[in-house]
């Protein structure tokens, strides 16, 4: 008994936790309107998500969506259409305790390029984005809710904790909501350096640099 109370009390905790970050997200200019969306895993093994349409700025903590590992609804409002590939993540990937995926700005922007690398996007240039995200790969676009993304998410999601959809945002997983959100931040910061600097000499890391830093930030 005392342990099903110690894992309510910890839902609600979480629950406020989404709630309280959604907003930040929203009134950093992070989110706008109803786009993007947020997972985490609560204690039971069922996870909590954004509702389908929901503004990041409006969420409300008893009206999170939860969901089991099979994307059977459990309580609160509709579930995104999106929480499919959250869940194909989770399950490639069980270290995982949170997921963010947003149309943030620059992101969003780089996503649309047609000249991407496919197996890292991004080449380094700072040490946060390797410390932080090691590689971006891209997934191919499909149109949004379709079963494809939850696939290419699923084979990319035990190297990689941070994936861009092509034509559509960034996904970015970490061992809790905090983790998952700063990754996101960091790569959505490394996404508009690259923007201000488009027409500049840019001095990359080595790839000893790189492996450095790997070997020491894993």
């Amino acid at each position: 008994m005392a342990e099903l109370h110690n894992h309510a009390e910890i839902e609600n905790q979480l629950r406020q936790q989404l709630v309280d970050y959604g907003q930040s997200l929203f009134n950093r200019g992070y989110a706008t309107g109803g786009a993007g969306n947020i997972s985490l895993r609560l204690p039971c093994g069922n996870y909590l998500a954004t509702p389908t349409g929901s503004s990041m700025g409006r969420l409300q903590a008893d009206r999170l969506s939860k969901v089991d590992i099979d994307g059977n609804h459990l309580s609160g409002d509709k579930p995104s259409k999106e929480v499919q590939f959250h869940l194909a993540i989770y399950r490639a990937n069980p270290s995982y305790g949170a997921i963010v995926h947003l149309h943030c700005t620059y992101l969003t922007a780089l996503s649309c390029r047609d000249d991407l690398d496919s197996n890292n996007c991004i080449k380094p240039f700072t040490p946060y984005f390797v410390m932080r995200i090691g590689q971006l790969p891209v997934v191919p676009y499909f149109a949004p809710g379709a079963a494809e993304i939850a696939e290419h998410l699923a084979a990319l999601a035990p190297q990689h904790r941070a994936m861009l959809l092509a034509n559509h945002g960034p996904v970015c997983a970490g061992k809790d909501l905090f983790d998952a959100g700063d990754n996101m931040e960091e790569l959505e910061e490394t996404a508009k350096l690259m923007q201000l600097m488009q027409q500049q000499p840019i001095r990359y890391l080595s790839d000893a640099e790189v492996a450095t830093l790997e070997a020491k930030y894993g």
